[in-house]
């Protein structure tokens, strides 16, 4: 046997990998190679695989076929099919939903794609809880989606696990998302010196000129460096063949394809059956071979291809040698090859009727409409097994084949559908383009409208764009059809929300949702009012709010939109509400899409109500955004963690720099998102004592010419900008300011505007009328919210101290300061202390809460085992392993002060009893 080559000039990478496996013990990574094809991605692979091997660890592998893209789980069934029978071990929803992605049980019902990611999750923890595992995943850009998205799920959640996960994949192909928790490493060429040491030990035979050309041809790729050598030795690949000018890729496959050229047919037309098979079984390729050729195949054919360096089989399965052997025998294939050996195989394939419908559809290029509806009834099944991407694929190639224009128009909106679900934003507008070329049912019509409709939510409203959904949906009212005209018309009011488009377009939605005829309290309605005229029509909104329960009659879907809508409208504590009743429905339904939009708005409510430890899962709603591929309700996210962190006196720029990045994206500048940067930057400053600065940020809300001005939220900040105006001799600015709001608002402003005009009056307010304006605001409801009482507390303290009224500021301060404390709001606190010290007051020490020590996901870890729930149970809610769980609670109790689980009640209690307190408190409306 010839010894394998070394890796020459490789060390750097080799120890990059090294130094991952011997930090296992400590915790799990994630590396993705990248490179250009042959550059050596797969030898660094197998070099770790065998050094995996020799430290005694378990090893999963799986690699890429650019066959087997439309299979769904294909890829992932190699990842784990050792270690599936512990699927017995896995908590009953789990476990079906595994088996029913692999087509091993009853799939009439949907699998859940999260519960099949959790489920493989548990898998590979388990199996490293015996000895440290490494997942092995070589040519990572040709798995199917479905695959990608759970192998993706697993590499973000192994830093606290005994596992390695090395992947290999071409630059720019689509992969798995970029997470922070994900080491991308780049595999370069090798530099001139390494490639003639490697010709030295591979070549030694060739002449100076050859080797010279050689190593500028290769270029450095060690691929190129073994084979073009084979190509000039044998005289079937003339240079030309290999000229420089062309692509690396392309001069390889020219390398392989004179190889290809030189077998028999038997065997070259072996080797096309094999690179169009979606599969590894021999006996197919060589059963659709003998059906091609007329006479039986045996596995003796296959013997010069082997002898070239081409295939590799056992006599059973077969590999390519190279994905590039692969792809350069498909370049070579004439059309009518490619159809007839798709045919051949799709009459061999009997154990999977949708292997053999995709073969079968692969091999015709006129319409047909009993394929198409097979490749339809696919998609269906593979919609139910979890394999969202793939059904994607399959209808598009079932409309493809669809003779009648219409229902080409049906297949190819269902495919468009389902990319939305998933949050595949360039695949539905391509989807979109097609549909619409072509003249649709009308209930087609609609569906293409709704598509219009609700699509990117996230988007700026451009007066156009708006315009032309309110002109749809009063098509849709033509033709009696208000629940599309409402749809409709919440898409557009969305679009508002995010950037406004102006007063006349604002007001078209809202005439247009009056004309639909809907009940006055109907969701979608007050959506529309809320999102579009939230400054005018936010009392009235917050009225009708009022009529409907939390639960909003048990459809998490409409209390999520109502909670929406009550935040938009500035009634945050009714927002609060509505958004916590749906928050464990959709996390026990899979829909973690909704769920982290309705996480991200209820920690912006809760910011807004002082219910700060509430407003934590801000983290959760980060996690589950990038999860879900929905970069603008993740950067909602991140703003409301940075002002939080703010608030605490932890400022993030690089977070608030991330989020900058996606609200200014596009033609229009997300306005609402940018807003929300000025307050986390305004609160921060303001609680650091840094008032000229917090005023700058805050009044660009304010000034309708800069891109983060908003027409609400400047009405929820105008208490922030007050402040920061009274202590940096803005005073008389923003008085002018407060005037025109109050103006604007009217005579019965939203709740949210009530209390910041309260707070606002007493804090501008001149010295005669000042402790008047104090005890009106202690008045207007402010007192049942701490965390506005004790801003109200704060300002009146410190007015009271400036003017030498030193005894009587001590008792607002004082209750500012321990109010603060309790919502661990430290700056704030340290802000009122400093008050204090200068009525000379010592001697104050803050207290310490759970959230000192303990991180968002800690604490909501802890809460949950303080009710009594297993680590299983948790992992189930929160999507990650109960190990992983275990780990975090391993850690909670030393940082509190405990030894075990029963005693988490207490001691949360113990610290957290008074802002708990406080947090229940602003969730009851």
């Amino acid at each position: 046997m010839t010894p394998p080559l070394p890796l020459l000039g490789r060390e750097d990478e080799l120890a990059r990998l090294g130094e991952c496996m011997d930090a296992l013990e400590r915790g799990g990574c994630a590396i993705v190679l990248l490179g250009d094809p042959g550059v050596g991605k797969s030898a660094l692979q197998s070099q770790v695989v065998t050094s995996a091997r020799c430290r005694g660890m378990n090893v999963l592998e799986a690699r890429g076929s650019q066959s087997e893209t439309h299979l769904p789980f294909a890829s992932l069934h190699q990842v784990v099919r050792s270690v599936l029978p512990g699927v017995e071990a896995l908590s009953g929803r789990q476990r079906d939903a595994l088996l029913r992605a692999f087509g091993m049980n009853d799939i009439a019902a949907a699998a859940d794609p999260f519960l099949v990611s959790l489920a493989v999750l548990e898998l590979v923890v388990e199996a490293a809880t015996q000895r440290p595992l490494l997942i092995s995943l070589d040519d990572m850009h040709w798995m199917d989606q479905a695959s990608l998205d759970v192998l993706g799920f697993v590499a973000r959640r192994l830093a606290t696990e005994r596992i390695m996960m090395v992947a290999s994949a071409r630059p720019g192909s689509a992969t798995i998302a970029a997470d922070p928790a994900i080491t991308w490493l780049s595999i370069e060429s090798l530099p001139d010196r390494v490639a003639e040491r490697l010709l030295d030990l591979t070549s030694p035979e060739l002449s100076p000129a050859t080797r010279d050309r050689i190593i500028r041809q290769a270029d450095g790729n060690p691929l190129a460096l073994l084979e073009f050598p084979i190509a000039v030795r044998s005289g079937r690949a003339g240079w030309s063949d290999l000229t420089g000018q062309l692509p690396m890729t392309s001069r390889l496959e020219g390398a392989f394809a004179g190889r290809v050229r030189s077998l028999p047919s038997s065997a070259s037309t072996l080797l096309a059956v094999a690179a169009l098979t979606d599969g590894v079984d021999l006996t197919e390729v060589l059963r659709a071979t003998g059906l091609l050729l007329g006479f039986p195949v045996t596995a003796g054919h296959t013997q010069p291809a082997v002898d070239e360096g081409l295939l590799v089989t056992d006599g059973v399965t077969f590999q390519f040698r190279h994905p590039l052997v692969r792809s350069a025998i498909r370049t070579l294939m004439p059309l009518s090859q490619r159809l007839h050996a798709h045919a051949a195989l799709a009459e061999v394939i009997t154990g999977s009727p949708d292997r053999a419908t995709w073969h079968r559809a692969s091999s015709v290029t006129d319409p047909d409409e009993e394929i198409a509806a097979r490749l339809e009834s696919a998609a269906l099944r593979a919609q139910r097994r979890g394999a969202v991407g793939s059904a994607v694929e399959w209808l598009e190639r079932a409309a493809a084949l669809t003779p009648d224009h219409a229902a080409r128009g049906a297949r190819l909106l269902s495919a468009a559908e389902l990319a939305f679900e998933m949050g595949r934003l360039g695949a539905v507008e391509e989807l979109k383009t097609r549909a619409s070329l072509i003249e649709l049912r009308p209930r087609d019509r609609s569906r293409l409208t709704w598509l219009h409709g609700v699509f990117d939510d996230g988007t700026p409203g451009e007066p156009f764009e708006v315009r032309h959904l309110v002109s749809l949906a009063r098509e849709a009212m033509a033709d009696n059809d208000s629940e599309l005209a409402l749809q409709l018309l919440v898409g557009g009011a969305r679009r508002v929300w995010w950037g406004d488009p102006g007063a006349d377009v604002r007001h078209e939605i809202v005439a247009a949702a009056e004309d639909v005829g809907a009940s006055p309290a109907d969701p979608r309605l007050l959506a529309c009012y809320a999102m579009a005229e939230p400054v005018e029509r936010g009392r009235y909104v917050s009225d009708q709010l009022a009529t409907w329960r939390f639960d909003a009659d048990g459809s998490p879907d409409v209390a999520a939109l109502l909670g929406l809508t009550a935040f938009c409208a500035g009634d945050f504590t009714r927002a609060v509400g509505f958004l916590s009743t749906p928050v464990e429905a959709l996390r026990a339904q899979g829909r973690l899409a909704l769920l982290a939009q309705a996480l991200a708005v209820r920690a912006w409510a809760a910011i807004y109500t002082g219910s700060f430890e509430l407003a934590r899962s801000a983290e959760e709603a980060v996690r589950l955004s990038d999860e879900t591929s929905q970069p603008v309700w993740g950067a909602t996210a991140r703003i409301a963690v940075a002002t939080l962190n703010g608030l605490r006196g932890d400022p993030d720029i690089g977070v608030l720099f991330a989020a900058d990045q996606v609200a200014s994206r596009g033609r229009k500048p997300r306005s609402s998102l940018l807003a929300g940067i000025q307050l986390a930057r305004g609160v921060t400053d303001l609680g650091a004592g840094r008032f000229e600065s917090a005023y700058a940020e805050l009044r660009r809300v304010f000034d309708p010419s800069d891109r983060s001005f908003h027409r609400a939220q400047r009405l929820w900040a105008l208490g922030f900008l007050a402040e920061a105006a009274v202590h940096s001799g803005q005073r008389p600015e923003a008085r002018a300011i407060f005037g025109d709001m109050v103006a604007l608002a009217g005579e019965n402003p939203s709740p949210a505007v009530t209390l910041a005009f309260a707070l606002t009056a007493a804090i501008l307010a001149d010295d005669d009328s000042a402790q008047a304006e104090y005890e009106s605001a202690n008045r207007s409801g402010i007192g049942q919210i701490p965390w506005h009482r004790a801003r109200l507390e704060l300002a009146h303290g410190t007015w009271l101290r400036r003017r030498r009224r030193v005894l009587e500021s001590r008792g607002p301060l004082r209750a500012a300061r321990t109010t603060f404390d309790e919502l661990g709001i430290t700056t704030w606190a340290a802000r009122a202390n400093q008050e204090l010290r200068a009525t000379g007051e010592t001697g104050w020490q803050s207290a310490k809460r759970s959230w000192d020590v303990l991180s968002p996901q800690e604490s909501q870890i802890a809460h949950l085992a303080a009710q009594g729930l297993s680590n299983r149970e948790i992992s189930e809610r929160l999507y990650l392993s109960h190990r992983t769980v275990g780990s975090h609670l391993y850690r909670i109790f030393p940082k509190l002060d405990i030894s075990s689980r029963y005693q988490l009640t207490e001691a949360l209690r113990e610290r957290d009893g008074a802002a708990s307190t406080v947090s229940v408190a602003t969730t009851v409306p």
